[in-house]
């Protein structure tokens, strides 16, 4: 069981949930990738702690306000692809999960920084489609991947979220512009409807039993942050075009990354 938190340490996990649903709005990715990192610098946290508390705030339908607001401004998803991104989902979140319980924290914070690196390399290789070049045009309806290629998305968003208490959002996103070509408001509005599912329920379960318990009230601070943060985010992200949020995911998984990277070192 998790020794008790101060005040201090509660009110920073509202902080951080705001700011990570921010995030997530904006980019269209489940807020773990700025939850994990910015829970395991807090004082009596560890990197297993840091995750199953990012997992279990994101069960709840924290992502929905953001998906509601894509989709008014015209860029939603469909069910057939939300349903098969969540069925593979499930079956690597509850892997991804009994992996990490016999992987060690500063395993885990090494792995969680090379995984935004292959995240970040996959961004840079995605050319954005170019004005007049026809690609925005072809994109302006959801491409419509076999049911396999979604299914494996979903697996490998959701073994990432199990491994690393990241949600899956940002693989999600990074995988259906990269390899389905889908647009990149497109895919964080798959995202955010994906993560508004309570997919990671087998990732928790796995979590909770390994570590007896979970710190409550941090988490509840943490998920009234995340329902505020992701609204507002989602209401900027439906203004910007596609080559400015494409260059705010490069900078948010490369930040993420060397925040994780400072962790782990300075752990070590």
């Amino acid at each position: 069981m998790l020794e008790s938190l101060g005040l201090v340490q509660v009110l920073g996990g509202l902080a951080i949930g705001v700011f990570s649903g921010a995030v997530g709005g904006l980019l269209g990715v489940s807020p773990g990738g700025a939850l994990v990192p910015a829970l395991a610098l807090m004082p009596g946290l560890g990197q297993h702690d840091a995750q199953a508390v990012s997992l279990a705030a994101q069960l709840l339908p924290t992502s929905l306000a953001g998906f509601v607001r894509y989709r008014v401004s015209g860029h939603g998803a469909s069910w057939r692809t939300v349903a098969w991104i969540s069925a593979g989902f499930l079956g690597g979140a509850w892997l991804g999960a009994r992996g990490a319980s016999h992987v060690a924290d500063a395993t885990l914070r090494w792995m969680f920084v090379g995984y935004l690196l292959v995240l970040s390399t996959l961004v840079v290789l995605k050319s954005p489609a170019k004005a007049g070049d026809g690609a925005e045009v072809a994109q302006a309806d959801e491409p419509h991947g076999t049911a396999v290629a979604l299914a494996v998305v979903g697996m490998v968003a959701g073994a990432s979220s199990g491994l690393l208490g990241i949600g899956g959002g940002l693989a999600i996103t990074a995988l259906l512009t990269v390899a389905l070509r889908y647009s990149q408001h497109r895919a964080q509005a798959v995202s955010l409807a994906v993560n508004a599912l309570p997919l990671a329920l087998p990732a928790v379960l796995v979590y909770a039993s390994v570590a007896n318990g979970l710190p409550w009230l941090l988490l509840g601070f943490v998920v009234i942050g995340l329902w505020i943060g992701t609204a507002a985010g989602a209401r900027l992200a439906t203004r910007l075009d596609e080559r400015t949020l494409r260059r705010y995911f490069f900078v948010l998984v490369i930040c993420m990354a060397l925040l994780m990277a400072y962790r782990a070192a300075s752990a070590s």
